[in-house]
């Protein structure tokens, strides 16, 4: 017989749920008394005896009491970090108070920026040629850029003077697929294009591609302009060559252009770097997050290690891992010797005490303890798979157990859109370095010095800048006491912790990594 819909709503239980562990040893009519409401009112107490007389009664109660601990005692990190990294974390005792000491530390404790501030006022005969320069339709200057993204970056800083001394107009730089990684990521997917466009509005016209009106005409290709060229070679060599064509293709421009521009060329490098180059929105709200994670629990340091297989060979240095990994190394010098790009001519220890050589872990150890770094510590370290995997990286993961990259911090399937992308993976370690706390590389490069100049840009925030040929020989001296050393290290640092220090103080200084005087102001100099 058919059931109305009525009678199913008045029919309908409700249920407790509970887990089938606990309802296998609980019987049904212990069910039912615990379920279902009891048809005759009987005494508190007499039902009170009859629970305490039921031993299920009392497995239950246990097995609960057992499960609410078990959830007390599970600890939820904030950070989707390695198991191993999660017990250092509760091994050490991460707590608040010795943040607060963190805070309080004289490591953390930021350079006097002597009210140094970005100023990039150009001149007026600038101003006038730019008028001009701007609305030039009959010039274009094509570029190929090599090398690993930062390289890239400072050959796209590069191209837009160039393009500016010659008048032309800039066509989006081309990036050249890395032969070491396999990237073929093109200059939108790294950077903010339209960003780009709009901030050198003013200085150079910047067009995606060149016009249907030079489409067909055949590029004159340029292969060997010579290193540090000034801007009259660049004119002499290339106007009229470009007025003729109305095409350039310049490939090769890591270094071409001199370091020692006039002025108002000085502030458009720098108007490029630190205005005009800006991540692409992904990569940025991304690279910010992985900050924000770092910073959570109060200040950190950024690494950037150089510690890289190829590292090694180029530098004509030795990791110092074991004699293994040192055999491979020279094997690998032997086996191809024009990787070497340092001077031939000398030892590795020749090298390594001229201050030529990375600093390996033990050594960053031994600096970052001598400066005054708590063992509490947070470290984003960024960089590639260093020579020897972790078994490299043990004795920072030892001493500063608060240790991090961007595969740590990342939740699951946030490294994704990233991952086989070494441009987008170094952008990513370019940002979060950029905004810590404190920053140091174990061994410049182009990384190094680009963050470096950045942040003095941003108000000469704290970046060690590692004084190798001085303090090597005491690193070698094992008969100095860990006191006396950690004192002879920090005076030996005292004045290269990011305060400002003006370009002007050697020749070939590159304005992107020492951006005073012609980048950057202060009210003294304003007001006289």
């Amino acid at each position: 017989m058919a059931v109305s819909k009525s009678n199913k709503k008045k029919n309908h239980q409700s249920y407790i749920s509970i887990q089938s562990q606990i309802i296998n040893s609980i019987s049904q009519s212990s069910l039912e008394s615990l379920l279902l409401s009891p048809k005759k009112n009987q005494p508190p107490s007499s039902k009170l005896r009859l629970l305490l007389k039921n031993p299920r009664f009392f497995i239950f109660l246990i097995f609960t009491l057992c499960f609410i601990c078990m959830l007390k005692m599970i600890p939820f990190s904030q950070y989707p970090c390695s198991i191993s990294q999660e017990k250092a974390k509760i091994s050490t005792g991460f707590l608040n108070s010795e943040l607060k000491y963190d805070e309080r530390s004289e490591f953390w404790k930021q350079p006097d920026g002597l009210g140094y501030r970005p100023c990039l006022d150009f001149s007026e005969r600038y101003r006038k040629e730019s008028v001009q320069i701007v609305k030039d339709r009959t010039k274009y200057l094509m570029v190929v850029v090599s090398g690993g993204m930062n390289q890239q970056r400072n050959q796209i800083v590069d191209a837009v003077v160039i393009a500016r001394i010659l008048g032309a107009a800039l066509v989006v730089p081309i990036l050249q697929v890395n032969v070491i990684w396999g990237d073929e990521s093109e200059f939108s997917d790294i950077f903010d294009l339209e960003h780009f466009k709009n901030v050198l509005a003013n200085d150079v016209r910047i067009v995606s591609t060149l016009p249907s009106t030079h489409v067909m005409t055949r590029p004159v290709e340029e292969k060997s302009t010579p290193l540090h060229v000034s801007p009259e070679w660049i004119r002499s060599r290339y106007s009229r060559r470009l007025r003729r064509d109305g095409v350039l293709l310049l490939r090769g421009l890591d270094s071409r252009l001199s370091k020692d521009l006039p002025s108002d060329l000085q502030k458009l490098r720098c108007k490029v770097a630190f205005n005009a180059l800006r991540f692409s929105p992904h990569i940025s709200e991304f690279g910010n997050k992985l900050s924000q994670r770092m910073r959570s629990k109060g200040p950190y340091l950024a690494l950037h290690l150089r510690m890289e297989k190829d590292v090694w060979v180029r530098t004509g240095c030795l990791p110092g891992l074991s004699p293994n990994y040192d055999e491979i190394i020279n094997n690998e010098r032997k086996t191809h010797p024009k990787l070497l790009t340092s001077r031939s001519n000398m030892t590795y220890h020749d090298r390594k005490l001229a201050g030529l050589c990375p600093l390996n872990a033990l050594e960053v150890v031994r600096l970052l303890k001598a400066l005054g770094a708590p063992k509490s510590t947070r470290i984003y370290w960024a960089g590639g798979i260093p020579l020897g995997g972790n078994e490299a990286l043990l004795p920072l993961m030892r001493e500063f157990p608060h240790f991090y990259n961007k595969e740590d911090l990342a939740l699951p399937g946030e490294l994704d859109p990233f991952v086989k992308k070494a441009s987008l993976m170094a952008a990513i370690d370019y940002i979060v370095s950029e905004k810590s706390d404190v920053f140091m590389a174990s061994h410049g490069g182009n990384m190094g010095h680009a963050i470096q100049g950045h942040r003095a840009y941003a108000g000469h925030k704290k970046t060690i800048i590692p004084n190798k040929r001085q303090m090597l020989p005491y690193f070698m001296d094992s008969s100095l006491q860990e006191s006396e050393f950690n004192k002879i290290i920090l005076d030996l640092h005292q004045d290269s912790l990011g305060q400002p220090e003006l370009r002007t103080s050697k020749v070939g200084r590159d304005v992107t990594k020492y951006p005073i005087p012609e980048c950057m102001c202060n009210n003294t100099i304003t007001s006289s």
